[in-house]
């Protein structure tokens, strides 16, 4: 009898290490595969990042190449052409016989054409960077652009800050500045809007910006709008500036834009 009572404690300690040792096997599959697919996440979100951060870059390099391409293409047609015409106007003018009418005529197409010539240089520096800008910092750089973009009458831009921008670096000025023309401009060409709202404020020690227009709007969810070289543009200025972007619009209702820096 004693023997049989000791088979079954056997057997019960049998089963219970047994048990135990299924129960610690589970437990440690369990940590694995939860660990395994925690790292899997977490290497999805870094590689999701890094694909997000390739397309901000693409969208940097795209629009430098079009600003590049537009520069050239200002300089051709708007500086060289005219240029070539004041150098044949120029030996024009050694041609023997010439009345002094002729002269005049010819003199006054050099300047005619010199005078064309140096507004479009200043617009093209001034496309590049807007002295007033340099000079008197961003606050004054964007009054600039809403009193031209109110100059055609289509278009109403109302700006308001309580932030200090012009205590920002220069480059951080340039980058604010330059998102700022690329919705004012999305704005006046495609969404039809008559009014144009800019408020900078301070919240968190972070700089706020928010944007908005009561134009046609558009669908958020199109992946022609995501994918939208614009908006590339701007979030991938954003990033420079370690800031971050919400965008909301729908059709019918308008877009507004809230980024910080």
């Amino acid at each position: 009898m004693q023997t049989i009572k000791e088979n079954d404690l056997t057997i019960i300690l049998i089963y219970t290490f047994t048990a135990f040792l299924l129960m610690a096997l589970v437990l440690v599959l369990f940590f694995y595969f939860s660990r395994k697919k925690i790292v899997q996440k977490e290497v999805e979100k870094k590689n999701l990042e890094l694909s997000h951060q390739k397309k901000l870059l693409h969208a940097i390099l795209v629009t430098q190449e079009e600003e590049r391409k537009r520069i050239a293409q200002d300089l051709h047609d708007d500086i060289s052409s005219k240029l070539n015409i004041v150098s044949i106007n120029s030996h024009l003018l050694k041609t023997p016989g010439l009345t002094f009418e002729e002269s005049c005529e010819i003199s006054t197409n050099i300047f005619n054409l010199t005078k064309k010539a140096l507004d479009n240089s200043r617009r093209i520096a001034h496309d590049l960077l807007p002295p007033v800008l340099e000079k008197f910092g961003l606050h004054a750089g964007i009054e600039e652009m809403c009193v031209e973009f109110n100059s055609n009458k289509q278009l109403r831009a109302n700006f308001k800050s309580t932030a200090e921008l012009d205590k920002l670096s220069s480059d951080v000025q340039l980058s604010v500045f330059r998102i700022l023309q690329e919705l004012m401009n999305n704005s006046l060409k495609h969404s039809k809007a008559s009014s144009i709202n800019i408020i900078f404020e301070r919240e968190l020690e972070k700089n706020i910006c928010k944007y908005s227009d009561d134009g046609v709007g558009f669908d958020l969810q199109s992946e022609d709008n995501q994918k939208g070289l614009g908006m590339k543009s701007i979030e991938s200025r954003v990033s420079f500036l370690n800031g971050e972007i919400s965008v909301n619009s729908s059709l019918g209702n308008g877009i507004n834009v809230l980024f910080s820096f």
